[in-house]
């Protein structure tokens, strides 16, 4: 009892923390930061070359980020899959909050949690955002409060599809695709491969998504270089599906390719698991060809705001949304488990802080870091009160040196089916058959039961010791259930 007691009290002083509000500062002499925040999707751990885990990634332009701040060795996506994660990152909050642990949900319906674009807009910062948008069911919904221009941003370019094709973006090619697949009765997603938006109006397109959205990207940043602005830069890459790839690169790396789904010659899931592993035999290669154009994009967008004499005064971010997906040949070594997982390999992903002007450049932290920690660290960075109960911590202080003692004291995941806390060394992660079904769809592994990791000693999560400490099993569920307590989730 006592145990459970102090477990209770921990979980509301740490989990539902209070990031203290900071007055604008008063020295008009230091112009307020731009904030660029570019979100991959599905990056896998050790698919950055500064890491020196996978000797067949080059990523030059996300190294050259991470030496010039701080790379988190230790830092945690709120969700193993995008919509969720999404919504936990721009609202600094867990998104269960609201009622949203997996796939769909009410997406950003609530305003009483504020997203970092609101924040910024109300303090005159222009907002943009540029890429893949991806909360719930609604963000199709140009009236919802899920489409980006009606949770702070002043301009939108991209797409609300979870699943978008790189290539193709007209609605003729929707409309054809979906009346061959009417016609042909074949069930299975859909490639979405119909029109972009531009604000609230559709675009039709043929164009690399990855290269578009960069060069859309670099547009917001030259046409606001005189204001202070807020970019998030939403890459789809390198989500399903890699084997679209620009022709030419396909025949400079004698690349055979993969074709599309074809509803008139077979059936969705067929298709769908002969291009992930093990069944793709040029899947790592198709992966590395969009890692390659998204990590030249993101040079791209380093240079333009270098060349605009903007850099040293840009706070620049770079998180995937979730862990790497091993399926499309991901490689998150030395992590264990994909996304769509509570592994590590699900959830702990890749994080990069760069601001030349006021943080220290060259650091790696291990410190227990989460992506809700970029809105509080962000408003203290700009000057403006956060919102006074957050989830997330502001880490400014350990990003400019000053206090190498800042993280969470635990963290907490819950997608109704899997449950995970992380302590310290220590990991809780549970399984339950519900999640059979979603794991062999998606071809990951997953064991079912209970499971304690020393991540110091086993950080690839291969022996259990929930048997040998029993009473540490205890404190991490009694921690979960705390949580859940004072989220107020219902059994």
């Amino acid at each position: 009892m006592r145990l459970t007691s102090l477990i209770f009290i921990l979980g509301i002083s740490c989990i539902f923390c209070a990031c203290t509000p900071s007055k604008k500062e008063q020295n008009p002499s230091k112009k307020s930061p731009n904030i660029v925040l570019i979100v991959v999707d599905d990056l896998g751990y050790a698919d950055l070359s500064i890491t020196k885990t996978a000797d067949d990634v080059h990523t030059p332009s996300m190294d050259a980020l991470a030496k010039s701040g701080t790379r988190f060795t230790n830092a945690y996506a709120t969700a193993s899959i995008c919509n969720p994660s999404r919504a936990g990152l721009i609202t600094g909050n867990y998104q269960h909050r609201w009622g949203t642990f997996w796939y769909g949900g009410k997406g950003m319906h609530n305003p009483a949690y504020k997203t970092i674009a609101e924040l910024l807009k109300a303090d005159n910062y222009a907002t943009g955002y540029v890429g893949k948008v991806h909360y719930g069911n609604y963000d199709h919904d140009v009236t919802n409060r899920s489409f980006p221009l009606n949770h702070g941003f002043d301009y939108f370019y991209g797409h609300t599809s979870p699943r978008k094709h790189y290539l193709n973006h007209t609605t003729q090619i929707e409309n054809d695709f979906l009346a061959s697949k009417k016609e042909h009765k074949r069930k299975g997603q859909s490639l979405e491969q119909g029109p972009l938006w531009e604000n609230t109006k559709h675009i039709d397109t043929l164009a690399f998504a990855t290269e578009l959205f960069g060069a859309k990207g670099r547009e917001f940043i030259s046409k606001n270089k005189d204001n202070k602005f807020f970019l998030q830069l939403s890459f789809n890459a390198v989500h399903n599906f890699t084997h679209q790839l620009p022709k030419k690169y396909l025949e400079e790396n004698g690349l055979k390719g993969y074709r599309d789904w074809d509803p008139a010659k077979e059936e969705y899931y067929d298709w769908y698991k002969e291009g992930r592993k093990p069944n793709n035999p040029e899947g790592r290669a198709q992966y590395l060809g969009q890692l390659h154009f998204l990590d030249r994009e993101i040079g791209k967008v380093t240079e333009t705001l270098k060349t605009l004499n903007l850099l040293e005064n840009t706070i620049i971010i770079l998180v995937s949304d979730n862990g790497g997906s091993t399926p499309i040949y991901a490689n998150n070594a030395p992590l264990r488990g994909s996304k769509y997982t509570l592994y590590e390999g699900g959830i702990r992903v890749p994080l990069i802080i760069s601001y030349p002007g006021s943080f220290k450049s060259g650091m790696t932290s291990d410190n227990l870091i989460s992506s809700m920690d970029i809105l509080p660290t962000i408003c203290k960075a700009v000057g403006i009160e956060a919102p006074l109960k957050l989830d997330g911590k502001d880490v400014s202080e350990l990003l400019k040196g000053n206090d190498n003692k800042v993280e969470h004291e635990f963290l907490v995941w819950d997608n109704g089916a899997q449950t995970a806390v992380r302590q310290g060394k220590w990991k809780l992660r549970t399984a339950s058959l519900k999640a059979k079904e979603n794991s062999e769809h998606e071809m990951v592994e997953m064991q079912y039961g209970d499971y304690l990791y020393d991540l110091d000693a086993d950080i690839g999560e291969q022996v259990n010791l929930a048997a040998e400490f029993p009473e540490k099993l205890a404190e991490l569920k009694a921690i979960h259930k705390a949580w859940r307590e004072d989220i107020k989730i219902k059994k």
